[in-house]
């Protein structure tokens, strides 16, 4: 039986994160991963890299900072994965948010990135128009375009848990993990690969199961308590034809949400949506209300689009439960630990794409004295990804 400073379980891009922070922070570490790398909600997001414009309208104006110098480090340390994309707000005579709107939050938007080149924005003469890959121009007012930040959500999980690996973590996968049970100096931690049960002791233990993560605390003892959440499914749209321009961030024609029209590789991606779900979070699947949507969306903005459909597929978020609509929701990641002032297990709600190597900063800083003293290895805000 191997003993290990950290157990991480669920090897989505939070795991990953934080089983990479950990082993930088020269901590010895097992990642345990029931399906594959990013087989849940880290392959089913929006692909964007981003401060979260709309959320600066629900006033989350720190998470928008903290978004932003996120993205800022991963485009210094993820160059082949990370890359700034055109972002395009067309602003029609029926857009519900007018320009003077748009311009103060793009103003805000740039100040909270700290005013740098890469968060300038401008208006696009009429001249340059045509050129937008078809967008209607009925009632078209105004074209803003700044910059924001576009990744392959799967490979930048895999490369991080590459770099986890190298600093010395221990990857299993498959494995299922069984249960946990805190003891004097940690937790006794069990799991399963194939019919054989494994036992281990560690330290701190980690429970990143995304949309899983509300019902895999129970399998700890002791249980200790959860915030209230709900999941809210995201679908998206995959289509033939690819925009040659970048990202258009548009209002859906019927509740005038945000929605992206985006291309991704060689095709084009429509999302999202906001549903509750509350079935099992591995049955996830979009809605043919969903669909039409989407598509709805498309055909508003884009009507010459070769709208050829190829795969539609859904994501979930975790959302603080409440009465308002999703759109009105903290987007800030939750984190419970077993008892507080003693904690040695952390689980984690909800978060970002963006926002992983903060969470897993997050998460270290509230395991606090539970984790030993090690030599440090690495900075993961340098640390390039492979």
């Amino acid at each position: 039986m191997s003993d290990f400073d950290l157990v991480v379980v669920g090897a989505g891009i939070h795991g990953a994160g934080v089983a990479q922070a950990a082993a930088a922070a020269g901590s010895s570490v097992l990642l345990l991963e029931e399906r594959a790398i990013a087989a849940g909600t880290s392959s089913r997001s929006s692909k964007l890299i981003h401060g979260g414009l709309r959320y600066l309208e629900s006033g989350q104006f720190g998470l928008v900072r903290e978004s932003l110098a996120e993205r800022m480090i991963l485009l210094a340390i993820a160059p082949h994965l990370v890359r700034l994309v055109d972002f395009h707000l067309p602003i029609y005579r029926h857009t519900s948010r007018r320009p003077w709107q748009m311009r103060a939050g793009l103003s805000l938007y740039s100040l909270l990135g700290g005013l740098g080149a890469d968060t300038r924005f401008r208006s696009l003469p009429r001249g340059e128009w045509d050129a937008l890959d078809g967008l209607r121009r009925d009632e078209l007012q105004m074209v803003l375009r700044y910059r924001d930040g576009q990744t392959d959500d799967v490979q930048l999980t895999h490369a991080v848990v590459r770099s986890a690996i190298e600093l010395g973590c221990e990857l299993r996968a498959p494995a299922r993990w069984l249960s946990a049970q805190r003891e004097a100096e940690g937790y006794a931690v069990h799991w399963s690969e194939g019919s054989q049960v494994h036992e281990c002791a560690a330290a701190a233990l980690v429970i990143a199961g995304g949309p899983w993560t509300s019902g895999m605390h129970t399998r700890c003892s002791p249980v200790g308590t959860a915030p209230e959440v709900e999941l809210v499914g995201g679908a998206h749209l995959e289509l033939e034809g690819e925009l040659a321009r970048g990202i258009y961030y548009v209002e859906a024609p019927s509740d005038r949400r945000a929605v992206f029209v985006m291309p991704w590789h060689g095709h084009t991606l429509v999302g999202t949506t906001e549903t509750p779900w509350t079935q099992a979070p591995e049955s996830i699947e979009p809605s043919e209300a969903e669909v039409a949507y989407l598509g709805e969306c498309l055909e508003q903005y884009f009507p010459a689009h070769p709208a050829k459909f190829i795969a539609a597929w859904a994501g979930l978020r975790v959302l603080p439960r409440g009465k308002r609509s999703a759109f009105w929701r903290p987007r800030e990641v939750q984190l419970a630990v077993d008892l507080p002032g003693d904690a040695r297990r952390v689980c984690i709600y909800g978060g970002k794409l963006t926002g992983y190597r903060a969470t897993a900063q997050k998460v270290l800083e509230r395991l606090g004295a539970a984790l030993p003293r090690r030599a440090r290895k690495a900075d993961t805000a340098t640390l390039r990804l492979g």
